[in-house]
């Protein structure tokens, strides 16, 4: 048998009076690699891990998780939470997303009702009309005991076909399906590695372009997954044709990490041509004559580059509207003359707004609605043709907006969702000014929940710089110190945490748990600026930000040191990592939820050379000394006393390698051999997920019932059966 790890040992003792023995998590092997960067020693002890290929690390994986199943499970009110998280989804009735609605008044979108384990996409024609079902995942999963996902779909513009993409076990690793929607039958062969949205139909609707990867070579290595992909133009039932990228439209000078995506619609003769590096929006962006596409030597013409600050773009006729940051940090939104002009003498569509961020749009026949943050609320305002301010549009209560699909224009009329902290997903129909509630799905506040009180605060971080943060609870609840607490943030990329109804969370507050929701510099809740506050050399304050949070939080009586919590997802890893190695005394727990942990490495992996551009790379000397100061793995120290941490991850996650994990989990169990009272540090390996894509709702609730028992137990509120 194993010899158990030390962080295990006082979980495990708890558990020894049982009538089946603990199962042992297995301890890793320390195997120092030592690397030299800018004159820099690091040792790595446990880079063995990242070959999560190889039959010991495969071993010492599933070991990690029997152990953590196996204390999970015996949390007393672990099931009772489970059962409950199931309760409230079901009570909240149909699930809506990813809503596309389409010229002819075709509506299609993602749906899961009650009982179903995972989204199925469905259509209608007419709000009143009846659904037809097309794609079915779970179906798949029954045939081949695997989870399948739909990741994107695009309906060509007449109707008749259906272009999805299919992954298996939270992959990502996506083909692109054609189908036949009237006849419900496929069409032609799947097309393997087309991961990305990118996805456009020619308007004639008798072909389409997507980006692919390329097929690598035998041994490459996994930083090559995302380089010199190509731009296929294929009729439906034919032969994929590269039309664009960096080895198809050598002239044009790409990078080979220049991910290209072309751009058409009905009623435009033109193409676009956009290039990013699949992480930052900010790329490059050409045009050439539609009718010239796929034909040899067609002339692309440079329009824009990085920087111009590219945010996102819509194209209408001989208009492309563009959203950038280029001296706009709050972003305004151009337009390209396409039959001659470039962003350089590009026109003023929106002017920056003054207390706002600009987050979308979407162009109508007559103007253009625009999406803006204000906090943690997302608000629409309507811009008639040449209204560089625009008008707010009434919200049905507060919280986010987030404009449907819509990319043919053809109408004023646009269909949006909406959600609060205590308004429950909506599909709305905006008509001029007036928003009219959608009959897709039916959808409703679960009976018997309690009143929640929301606050907004600014706290003070280490600097003074005042950091947004968002407080629910149930009203009335005392401010005694002893409420369980769970502070949540992310800060990367200019992703901010929006207002939304989440079941997950009554779940917690219904049981005198407080949720807190942080927006640190990284987010983007002030704009580029605040993106860039917390951005590769400036990455400290985004967990600096966090540890002045959970500061706040303690002193205001929401909970204490022994009663507050932590949660980190992906990038947020960083976030959650680096408060809890930084401050551990203020924490009882934290959650690293398929975390980025180990920053040196991380650009070694397929995923990790398209963050360079967020995070920073090793072979610059200042940003590695940024990426040492933010990696979790590198920042635990012997002898020091951590919160009990439940670290989670995907084994087929492609954009968080699960070495990450286990990495850090490795050294977290080493790191606390001897201390007293040392708390667990738990490995969950889901083996049929990855980075959260994909998974079905029994995956999602069987992980949130985990969190929050793990939460709960090591506040002290429960206990472990005997």
């Amino acid at each position: 048998m194993h010899p158990i790890a030390p962080a295990f040992a006082l979980a495990l003792a708890a558990l020894a009076a049982s009538a089946a023995p603990p199962v042992a998590p297995p301890v890793a092997e320390a195997r120092p690699v030592t690397s030299t960067y800018h004159g820099t020693t690091v040792t790595d002890p446990y880079r063995w891990l990242e070959d999560k290929k190889s039959p010991p690390v495969q071993a010492w994986l599933r070991g990690q998780a029997d152990a953590a199943r196996q204390v999970l499970d015996r949390i007393d009110g672990r099931d009772a939470i489970a059962t409950r998280l199931a309760e409230l989804a079901d009570a909240q009735g149909d699930s809506i997303r990813s809503l596309r609605m389409m010229p002819g008044e075709r509506f299609y979108y993602l749906k899961r009702s009650p009982g179903q384990r995972q989204f199925r996409l469905v259509m209608r024609e007419g709000v009143a009309g009846a659904e037809k079902l097309l794609v079915d995942p779970e179906a798949i999963a029954r045939r081949t005991g695997v989870p399948h996902a739909i990741n994107y779909f695009h309906p060509s513009w007449d109707g008749r076909y259906l272009a999805y993409g299919l992954s298996a076990g939270g992959s990502e690793d996506a083909s692109l399906h054609l189908l036949d929607i009237a006849s419900g039958q496929p069409v032609g062969a799947p097309v393997p590695r087309v991961h990305q949205v990118q996805l456009s139909w020619l308007p004639d609707s008798r072909a389409l372009t997507f980006n692919q990867l390329r097929e690598l070579p035998a041994g490459a290595h996994a930083t090559e997954t995302y380089l010199d992909t190509s731009v296929m133009l294929m009729p439906v039932g034919g032969t994929p044709k590269p039309v664009f990228g960096p080895t198809v439209t050598r002239s044009l000078k790409l990078e080979r990490l220049d991910v290209g995506q072309i751009l058409t619609v009905p009623g435009s003769r033109w193409a676009v041509a956009r290039t990013t590096d699949t992480t930052v929006p900010e790329g490059k962006l050409f045009v050439l004559p539609l009718a010239d596409l796929g034909k040899a030597g067609a002339k692309w013409r440079r329009i824009g580059g990085p920087e111009h600050k590219v945010v996102s773009v819509a194209l209408q006729g001989d208009l492309l509207a563009v959203l950038t940051q280029a001296g706009a940090p709050l972003r305004k939104i151009v337009g390209v003359d396409l039959q001659r002009g470039t962003l350089a003498d590009a026109k003023l569509l929106v002017a920056e707004p003054k207390e706002a961020v600009i987050e979308g749009f979407a162009l109508t026949p007559t103007g253009l609605v625009t999406e803006v943050r204000q906090g943690t609320q997302r608000v629409l305002r309507r811009h008639a043709r040449g209204d560089t301010v625009g008008t707010p549009l009434p919200a049905p209560a507060a919280g986010t907006a987030n404009l449907a699909s819509a990319p043919a224009h053809h109408t004023d009329a646009l269909a949006y969702s909406f959600s609060g902290w205590t308004e429950p997903s909506r599909l709305l129909r905006l008509d001029g000014d007036k928003s009219v509630e959608l009959p897709i799905g039916r959808r409703v506040v679960p009976p018997g929940l309690p009143e929640v009180q929301v606050t907004d605060v600014l706290v003070p971080s280490h600097d003074g710089v005042k950091v947004p943060m968002t407080i629910l609870h149930r009203k009335g609840l005392a401010l005694d110190g002893r409420n369980p607490v769970l502070l949540n943030g992310y800060g990367a990329y200019g992703s901010t945490i929006s207002a939304r109804f989440s079941t997950e969370d009554m779940a917690w507050i219904e049981r005198g748990g407080v949720l807190a929701f942080v927006n640190p510099r990284g987010s983007g809740v002030y704009g580029d600026a605040w993106h860039r506050a917390g951005f590769k050399t400036t990455k400290p304050n985004t967990w600096k930000d966090g540890i002045a949070a959970a500061k706040y939080l303690i002193a205001q009586g929401y909970g204490s040191a022994k009663t507050l919590g932590i949660s980190g997802t992906s990038a947020g890893g960083i976030f959650v990592g680096r408060a809890t190695t930084e401050a551990p005394e203020l924490f009882a727990a934290a959650i690293y939820n398929v975390g980025v942990m180990d920053t040196l490495r991380a650009e070694e992996s397929a995923n990790g050379i398209t963050n360079i551009s967020e995070f920073g790379s090793v072979k610059d000397p200042a940003e590695f000394k940024a990426l040492l100061a933010m990696s979790t793995y590198h920042a635990i120290q012997d002898g020091t006393r951590y919160p009990g941490v439940l670290l989670m991850h995907g084994m087929n996650d492609p954009r968080v390698e699960v070495s990450e994990s286990a990495k850090a989990a490795a050294r977290l169990q080493a790191a606390q051999a001897g201390v007293p009272d040392a708390r667990p540090a738990l490995l969950r390996v889901d083996m049929q997920a990855g980075h959260g894509v994909g998974s079905t709702v029994t995956q999602r609730q069987s992980q949130t019932a985990d969190m929050h028992a793990f939460l709960l137990w090591q506040m002290g509120k429960l206990g472990l059966k005997d």
